[in-house]
């Protein structure tokens, strides 16, 4: 009888009799020099500008991966095309201009990788790409506290672009309209952050922990979480609730860093717990992950306000 029963199951699960490990040992060929996740300088007219790549495997024959353009948040990269040292990808249009599709060529070159990216209105820009780091850090000791913001004036802090709309007044950073960014002068590595700000109805900013991960700020009171909404990790980790209040109101985040680790509290209420960040954020100042970096303040997409701005960094 039991003969007869494997005999059954061997007949209607015919991939019953492939499930034992030899069967995972015929991966196709993939050079391990190419998976894993990348830090892209692209170099362009304008300069160079940051970018992100993952590459693993999927399953028993594909190979998939996640993207971060110079602008938007991190997308599926359904499948790519590997080739001994080679690869290649295209993946559709985000905010780039143009209709067309984000193409990727790449292979090995050295310890990283280097290639051609054509975006979607057709212009190509050669790009070179290094692992990013691990950052495998223990909790640190914590320095004193630093107060960013002067009562009326930007001291410590310059815009992103030519003209400045950013201004303070009794300790209140405001950017009325849409403009630039707003960066400080100084470099941070890990660090705690305690921010306050109130945005009106519709509006949209952001604050960059080192200048390269965003921590969202958007009207999201009575909404679902995700990752582009309040208070998420741009593109990558969605808080475990919206703990917005609504717009017209002051609102904080108590946020702490520490390699690749963070922490999010908003308006009190603890979102993200230790979670990794595995790569930059579009709109990024550089791809250079190992390195301090700055704060800064999204201005470019809409009215808001700031005040308390306060970092405790490490020691």
């Amino acid at each position: 009888m039991l003969r007869y029963l494997i005999l059954l199951l061997t007949l209607i699960l015919p991939g019953a009799s492939n499930t034992n490990p030899s069967a995972f040992s015929r991966l196709p060929a993939v050079n391990d020099r190419i998976l894993g996740r990348w830090d892209i300088s692209i170099s362009t007219p304008d300069g160079v500008k940051p970018s992100w790549l993952e590459v693993e495997r999927s399953g028993r024959d594909a190979v998939v991966g996640r993207f971060v353009g110079v602008f938007g948040s991190a997308r599926p990269v359904a499948g790519i095309v590997v080739n001994a040292d080679s690869l290649s990808f295209s993946i559709p249009h985000q905010w780039e201009a143009g209709d067309g599709e984000l193409s990727v060529t790449g292979k090995v070159q050295g310890s990283g990788l280097a290639g051609m990216m054509t975006f979607p209105d057709g212009k190509s820009y050669s790009w070179t790409a290094v692992r990013t780091p691990r950052l495998n850090r223990s909790t640190p000791r914590w320095g004193a506290p630093i107060r960013l913001l002067h009562a009326n004036d930007l001291g410590g802090w310059h815009s992103s672009g030519a003209s400045n709309q950013w201004t303070v007044t009794n300790g209140v950073l405001s950017s009325p309209r849409s403009g630039t960014n707003l960066v400080t002068d100084r470099k941070f590595e890990d660090f705690k952050l305690h921010v306050e700000f109130r945005y009106p109805k519709e509006s949209n900013s952001g604050v960059y922990l080192r200048g390269r991960h965003e921590v969202q700020i958007q009207d999201d009171y009575g909404n679902e979480p995700w990752n582009d909404r309040f208070s998420a990790i741009y593109g990558f980790i969605e808080p475990s609730v919206i703990a917005a209040k609504p717009a017209g109101q002051w609102q904080s985040y108590d946020i702490t860093l520490v390699g690749r680790m963070v922490t999010v509290v908003a308006n009190g209420r603890q979102v993200i717990c230790n979670q990794e960040i595995p790569g930059i954020t579009g709109g990024a100042l550089d791809s250079d992950e190992g390195a301090p970096g700055p704060l800064f303040l999204q201005g470019d997409h809409g009215p808001v306000e700031y005040r308390n701005i306060v970092i405790t960094p490490a020691r």
